[in-house]
């Protein structure tokens, strides 16, 4: 469906939303543009954007189809951008990632939206209430989408990092919890949003470096920011896949550690009770001529004798660190 349809003029907002079929109008308008904006649009809307703005078919249909990685691609003037947005969920630990295509042309730019793509309603407003910055044409809006979709990034790493230090808590507790799943959960959705946010780093810069249509020599610096703000997100996320992924091998030595300690104390605990039951089992197999057995004293000795020997063994497990 169509979110929001306006033209700009001078920088300016023109009064009003437009249907398509104005849209027309402002396509080869000197010093104006059209900013369309769509979310998981119909087939029959697809269409007539296309018809409208004498998209290339192919532009056209790789910006209204869902893909699986970021890209550019230049169809004659026209400039196909993919981002891939993303936004976590705390109560599945789960990072859900969206989709945003940004056609931009001359005098208009199409942004669609797929999934859970992050809305862009708050960059429109920032950028309609500065009439002098948006007087630099599609570009500029253009900047300023890619800028908001990589700034959303952060939280995302921002809770990522908090479950992991959640994570290595429950890792080196007394609690016998083992956290192997949430630890498994959180490394497999790092990976998910590092392929989602990895390959963006090189369309990214091919803008930073001028090699795109309708990106001015002004808008390079901007976009080099934007570069090094990716390269930062890059590496934090490298650094959470592996904190995430020593914290997984901790967790496996600890449960490795408390097995051996589970072991040891099951082992002295039967090698204890193997006195008592060897001794009861000698006594009692009634042999006619057995020591102490006609004696007042053997019973007591017996019983004694299990005593001491038990005790001499708890100690000694107790000293080696088995009990």
């Amino acid at each position: 469906m169509i979110v929001d349809c306006a033209a700009y003029e001078g920088g300016r907002r023109v009064p009003g939303q437009l249907d398509l079929d104005q849209c027309e109008r402002w396509r080869d308008e000197p010093g104006a543009f059209v900013w369309l904006g769509l979310r998981m649009p119909s087939a029959d809307e697809a269409r007539r954007v296309a018809e409208v703005f004498a998209l290339h078919p192919l532009a056209a249909e790789d910006a209204m189809g869902a893909h699986d990685l970021p890209k550019l691609e230049a169809f004659g003037s026209t400039l196909l951008v993919v981002l891939r947005t993303a936004h976590y969920r705390k109560a599945l630990s789960s990072v859900h990632l969206g989709e945003i295509a940004v056609l931009c042309g001359e005098h208009f730019i199409i942004t669609v939206r797929h999934g859970h793509a992050s809305p862009l309603d708050g960059v429109r407003a920032e950028l309609d209430g500065d009439p002098e910055r948006l007087a630099g044409g599609p570009g500029v809006v253009l900047h300023a989408i890619i800028d908001r979709v990589v700034d959303d990034y952060r939280p995302v790493l921002h809770a990522l990092d908090r479950d992991v230090s959640e994570v290595e808590k429950e890792v080196f507790s007394d609690s016998r919890h083992n956290p192997a799943r949430r630890i498994y959960t959180l490394l497999r959705e790092t990976l998910s949003f590092e392929e989602a946010v990895e390959p963006l780093h090189e369309p990214v810069s091919r803008l930073a470096r001028g090699r795109a249509p309708w990106v001015s020599d002004e808008l390079q610096p901007f976009f080099q920011d934007v570069v090094d703000h990716l390269e930062r997100v890059n590496g934090r996320a490298a650094r959470i896949r592996s904190l995430l992924t020593s914290a997984l091998d901790a967790n496996l030595t600890q449960v490795s550690v408390r097995q051996n300690e589970d072991m040891r104390k099951i082992s002295a605990w039967v090698a204890i009770a193997a006195v008592p039951t060897m001794v009861a089992g000698i006594y009692g197999m009634n042999f006619e001529h057995m020591p102490e057995l006609g004696s007042p004293w053997g019973y007591p000795f017996a019983l004694g004798l299990m005593a001491v020997v038990c005790g001499l063994l708890y100690r000694s497990f107790r000293n080696s660190d088995w009990l």
